[in-house]
């Protein structure tokens, strides 16, 4: 992007994972802009298709003033055709560790900047296998807590880490924000990652 000014980067996330994970390749946002939409899945909407959905509404919903660009993501978890999103109490959280248990399920994440009056969009979709959980290990996970505020109820960097013996895809994005392709979105309008 010769001749053109780098645009100022909007993260439209409150996650401090998704700060960490910019942090990575050198990027550090120059405001920080949660967008606020609802969340509840379309009736008969598909895992990949909500979570796109839900990326490109944030990235929508946050106001941008002249030489912004503001990044958004969203990530889900399904088992079969169920989205799995972030659990509301105890019992759902052990519901939907109980569903993943012993099986595969797929983490979606969905990445999207928009700048100057134009969206981009990347998808990203990792396999992730659980082991069995035996009740010993299930309530003690609940009891920690570390199931709040995670789609799916858990996160892969998290305590549940040590259920998770196998990944196909991208670990950054079961993070939150795949790097390798946010890196691409955000080069595209000139945002690269200064050496750290």
């Amino acid at each position: 992007m010769t001749g053109t000014a780098r645009p100022r980067l909007i993260l439209g996330s409150a996650s401090p994972r998704r700060l960490e994970l910019l942090a990575q390749i050198g990027i550090r946002p120059d405001a920080i802009r949660p967008a606020d939409i609802d969340e509840t899945p379309l009736r008969g909407e598909t895992a990949r298709d909500y979570v796109r959905r839900m990326a490109t509404e944030k990235a929508a919903a946050v106001p941008l003033s002249e030489g912004e660009a503001v990044l958004c993501a969203d990530t889900t978890v399904s088992v079969g055709r169920r989205i799995l999103g972030k659990p509301e109490d105890e019992d759902e959280a052990r519901a939907f560790m109980r569903l993943m248990s012993g099986r595969r399920h797929r983490v979606l994440t969905a990445v999207a900047l928009r700048h100057g009056g134009v969206t981009r969009e990347r998808l990203v979709e990792t396999q992730v296998r659980m082991r069995p959980l035996d009740a010993r290990a299930l309530d003690r996970y609940i009891a920690a807590g570390d199931w709040q505020g995670k789609a799916g109820g858990y996160a892969i960097q998290g305590a549940a880490a040590e259920f998770i013996p196998w990944i196909q895809g991208s670990f950054t994005a079961v993070v939150g924000l795949p790097l390798s392709e946010t890196a691409a979105l955000l080069g595209a309008v000139g945002i690269i990652g200064e050496p750290r």
